[in-house]
């Protein structure tokens, strides 16, 4: 006999408890050991709001919020300054990686500070005896060439006049900028808001709109690129007092390494990465510790740490923030060669769950191959994900395309591979695709220093300096082209609405509250279970993920 429809709900109310598990159920590793993404599954919800309502918003440290969960990794074939500004712009963030000279990253940092901001405190400036060289080499090496003329070439001298790209088009090269620069100028007052320059730089139709005292000295610029980026990139990351874009970068925990962290600070550095497949060590300690005490404000990403007991010791020296992952990456063999590491998603829960009483976010490294493992790390407490074979390929990911068995792919391998170790020695290569470190030609731009002897920055993060023998904890390989990450991440971030929505809940934060609440519940997967989840039983298929 069938029962009355309408009581269906009053029903369900006399189970004993939901359908599925609860995450604590889930997680017990008495039961079946340590899980990985593909070994469970999050139940639906109810939908009753569409897709677009879903807010990515997440906290990655203490202090940082971004607008989506993604991040990539600090890895010399990931990683550099386009992939930096792309993922900002998009609302992640990109962690420049420090197998290379100090100078190379910290022109990178200083790259991507440049790249968007409010008022330009410390502008590029010229003095009209330098030369239409001097401008266009500042725009083959930082991408813009609308500067202002001062009279003494600084901020802080008498505005004499701008240079835009026009006005160095076609000119011999030795021309003096005094004979090519703009001297009808528009220019706004100091202590105007930012809100009012922005409607003088829009009603002027001008490039630059440089800020002036009282004296007619320039104090700062505001940019016309950077409207046309808000309008484009609501969701971009920026520091919202300076409103430039947010500048992360990765350092090992060697005495060098101090001083490349005095070079990235001064370049902009917002967050900075301790970059280690072992992150409970004295070495890295100590580095938090001096950091905290020299740079009180910058935020300190630490780690790698799998278990609870690593996470307490760099939470008790100061870490903002928590890398997770040891071995789980698609190019790592710490897990085969070492013996040591934990299935990611079991690592993920069980360090979130014990940095979440302090405070302290956690960013799950390594095991990202779909939008789906993005779902599951959220779910299972990390507040962004770390990308590296996820973005590799792509146009902005470092070093050249070439061809493999008739597929367009890229280099990518791990900084535990023996190619990487070899990355920065004396007389190694680089993988920059742009030479950014600065060069002479200009009073502002002096000739560098030279560059700090790696010796090297892979070795250091997998603790080889003084082996006589490398054993390599990462592989060599290649990845095929993704196209640009400024049509693949609005595919990740859409990807990642449309799952929340299924779930049935509209943010991060509620979604790690049904987790706690035990509302989201989950389902483990048998191999076979796994197997009926992916494509199955075609003679060929196209996957097509995005358009």
């Amino acid at each position: 006999m069938s029962l009355d429809p309408s009581s269906a709900l009053d029903l369900l109310k006399s189970y004993d408890r939901p359908d599925g598990l609860a995450v604590t159920e889930l997680m017990d590793s008495r039961q079946h050991g340590g899980l990985t993404y593909n070994d469970f599954l999050l139940l639906p919800g109810k939908v009753d709001f569409p897709a677009s309502d879903v807010l990515t918003e997440s906290r990655i440290t203490r202090n940082v919020v971004l607008k989506t969960p993604f991040m990539s990794s600090p890895m010399d074939t990931v990683t550099e300054t386009d992939m930096a500004i792309a993922l900002a712009l998009l609302g992640g963030i990109g962690v420049i990686h420090h197998n290379q000279p100090a100078e190379n990253q910290a022109a990178m940092v200083r790259a991507v500070k440049r790249h968007e901001n409010g008022f330009i405190s410390d502008p590029v400036v010229l003095s009209p005896s330098h030369r239409v060289e001097d401008v266009l080499d500042i725009k083959a090496r930082l991408g813009f060439c609308g500067i202002p003329i001062t009279d003494n070439g600084a901020v802080g001298g008498k505005l004499v006049g701008i240079v835009t790209s026009r006005d160095v088009q076609f000119r011999d090269p030795s021309t003096p900028l005094s004979q090519v620069m703009i001297s009808d100028l528009v220019t706004a007052s100091q202590g105007i808001t930012l809100l009012e320059a922005n409607d003088i730089l829009r009603d002027s139709k001008k490039g630059k709109l440089p800020i002036v005292d009282k004296n007619g000295n320039l104090v700062s610029l505001l940019a016309r690129s950077d409207l046309l980026k808000n309008q484009s990139y609501p969701l971009a990351s920026k520091n919202p007092e300076t409103k430039q874009l947010y500048a992360a970068a990765a350092i090992g925990t060697r005495p060098l390494d101090r001083t490349r962290l005095d070079l990235l600070v001064e370049a902009g550095l917002d967050i900075v990465v301790i970059d280690s497949s072992q992150g409970n060590s004295v070495f890295q300690l100590d580095m938090i510790q001096h950091i905290k005490q020299k740079y009180p404000k910058l935020e300190v990403i630490a780690g790698n740490v799998v278990t609870r007991e690593q996470a307490a010791s760099l939470i008790a020296a100061g870490a903002d923030g928590l890398r997770v992952g040891m071995g789980s990456g698609s190019i790592c063999i710490t897990q085969e060669v070492m013996a040591v590491g934990r299935p990611q998603a079991t690592a993920v829960y069980a360090v979130a769950e014990f940095a979440s009483k302090f405070g302290v976010p956690v960013i799950a490294d390594g095991g990202i191959s779909n939008v789906g493992h993005i779902v599951k790390a959220l779910a299972l407490g990390a507040g962004a994900v770390m990308m590296g074979g996820l973005l590799a390929g792509t146009e902005e990911a470092p070093g050249e395309y070439f061809y493999h068995e008739g597929k367009r792919v890229k280099a990518y391998r791990g900084m535990g591979s023996l190619e990487a170790m070899e990355q920065g020695k004396p007389g190694g290569t680089t993988s920059s695709k742009v030479n950014v470190t600065p060069q002479s030609g200009s009073s502002k731009y002096p000739a560098p220093k030279k560059a700090a002897t790696l010796d090297n920055a892979a070795t250091s993060r997998y603790f080889s300096e003084s082996s006589a023998v490398k054993v390599a904890q990462g592989v060599s390989g290649d990845v095929q082209d993704k196209g640009s990450v400024k049509a693949f991440i609005p595919y990740l971030y859409t990807g990642l609405q449309h799952s929340f929505q299924d779930i049935g809940v509209k943010s991060v934060s509620e979604l790690r509250e049904g987790v706690h609440s035990k509302r989201v519940r989950f389902e483990l997967r048998t191999a076979s279970s796994q197997v009926e989840g992916g494509v199955h039983g075609l003679n060929s298929y196209t996957k097509r993920l995005f358009k």
